[in-house]
């Protein structure tokens, strides 16, 4: 695929993720002055993960038979209109159904996956993936960070200015993005099949749900133990989203061509296992380093996965696989924050150790896959 269409489907998933990071600063003071308590901000987070979920498998099949641009522009086109619904919005109910809109739309990441792994060189796919991870990753800094400039002006200018954003977005996609040629996969090999399917889904699940949990908890963490109040956590927030950013830059194809993307994904799993422990273990400056450090872990794993979820079968059932994975790691979002919080509750260092032995077992379940990755050539399962 020419380069420069590689450039323009990161940027547009870029820019979506963007528009939808924008808003996050003052989405709690707005659900707030709604009459949102503690429980109801919480329905309203979760609104985007659940209907994630529940989207992300039915716009990878529509790619799959639509094809991915159409698909991909409908997406985007509904990430529109739920930001400007979010501005909107002058009931506590409204702002829910606007952030479900925003996640059943926003399952559209696996149909952009989808579109890189039909457009490019099986040797080149994982490279592809990591500069979608790295472009979602800087997205979740950036995006912040603008909304926290827009925050004086209040919710209605960051949401009406990400949806200007979102649908400037669009049009550019309209006229500067190709349905891919779909590639050949290489004969007699075609990637995992059949359960093992579910076992790289199961390894997205377990990794993210380990590394949410990190996330929910390290503000109390923080807060508790070492004295940090928002500005250190966002900047402890920031550093590891750059970490992860580094390491989807280009280390992760480095080592994927060197080792194979099903070891390297091990590998970054098995550091998210060993650094988790240490967050709540030591001082301050041990802390912020294990977060980094399993941050690039999981910056390891998520291209990597993926990449493994695209060669999983035959080419026309890829956005289904893809999709199938985006909804697990959707489901992670919704259960690993309230698994995380309560046992956080119970002990300050238990949900740091229960994401480790969930990282362990991710390096399990891709090892599997790995052992079922070979088939012959038109044996292909559904």
């Amino acid at each position: 695929m020419r380069r420069p269409v590689q450039l323009v489907i990161t940027l547009t998933v870029f820019v979506d993720l963007l528009g939808f990071t924008v808003i996050l600063p003052s989405l709690p003071f707005f659900a707030a002055d709604l009459g949102a308590t503690g429980v109801w901000y919480g329905v309203t987070v979760s609104a985007y993960s659940v209907a994630q979920f529940l989207a992300a498998p039915l716009l990878g099949r529509l790619s799959d038979r639509y094809g991915r641009r159409p698909v991909l522009l409908i997406a985007l086109a509904g990430s529109a209109l739920s930001l400007a619904m979010s501005g909107a919005a002058t009931s506590l109910a409204w702002l829910v159904a606007a952030r479900a809109l925003a996640g059943a739309f926003g399952g559209s990441i696996s149909v952009a996956q989808a579109y890189l792994a039909d457009a490019v060189p099986e040797d080149r796919r994982t490279a592809a993936m990591a500069r979608l991870g790295m472009a979602i990753g800087t997205a979740f800094v950036a995006g912040p960070a603008l909304g926290a400039a827009l925050a004086p002006w209040g919710f209605q200018a960051s949401a009406y200015a990400a949806a200007a954003l979102a649908a400037a977005n669009l049009v550019a996609a309209v006229f500067l993005l190709p349905e891919p040629e779909r590639h050949q996969e290489a004969a007699g090999r075609t990637g995992p099949q059949g359960s093992a399917v579910l076992l790289l889904a199961g390894t997205g699940f377990l990794t993210m749900a380990a590394f949410v949990g990190m996330e929910t908890t390290l503000a109390f963490l923080g807060r508790d133990r070492y004295g940090w109040g928002p500005e250190a956590i966002g900047l402890a927030m920031a550093a590891a989203g750059l970490s992860m950013a580094a390491i989807q830059a280009g280390p992760v194809t480095l080592l994927a061509r060197r080792w194979g993307d099903a070891r390297v994904a091990a590998a970054g799993a098995v550091v998210m296992a060993v650094c988790l422990p240490v967050v709540p273990a030591g001082p301050a400056w041990l802390c912020l380093l294990a977060v980094c450090v399993l941050s690039a872990g999981n910056g390891l794993v998520t291209p990597t996965v993926a990449s493994l979820l695209a060669a999983a079968g035959p080419p026309d059932r890829r956005g289904a696989r893809l999709g199938t994975g985006q909804s697990a790691g959707a489901f992670a979002r919704i259960a690993g924050p309230a698994g995380a919080g309560a046992l956080f509750d119970a002990a300050t260092a238990l949900p740091y150790v229960a994401g480790a032995g969930l990282a362990g077992l991710a390096a399990v379940t891709v090892s599997a896959a790995r052992n079922r990755s070979t088939v012959p050539a038109g044996q292909e399962s559904p």
